[in-house]
């Protein structure tokens, strides 16, 4: 598994997401996942949302690891240009 692997199925499986996904060692990685999905919701429930993408790859060992940072996007914003 790779980044660009990670970003495209947490893409494809949350709407109008953006991931930046770090690591290079294939099975340990650091997503940052922005979506407006995210709105009103806690941050176990984001993070269960982008987890829901990867459960496959989770499941069967193919990411071993994954350290998640959700945000909305005017959270994101908050947080890059606040």
């Amino acid at each position: 598994m790779n980044s660009e692997k990670i970003k495209h199925l947490i893409e494809a499986g949350l709407e109008n997401s953006i991931a930046i996904i770090e690591g290079n060692d294939g099975q340990h990685f650091n997503a940052i996942v922005i979506c407006d999905l995210f709105e009103n919701k806690n941050r176990v429930e984001k993070q269960k949302l982008v987890y829901e993408t990867l459960k496959n790859h989770l499941k069967d060992g193919t990411i071993h690891a994954i350290s998640i940072k959700t945000f909305t996007p005017k959270e994101w914003e908050l947080t890059n240009h606040g």
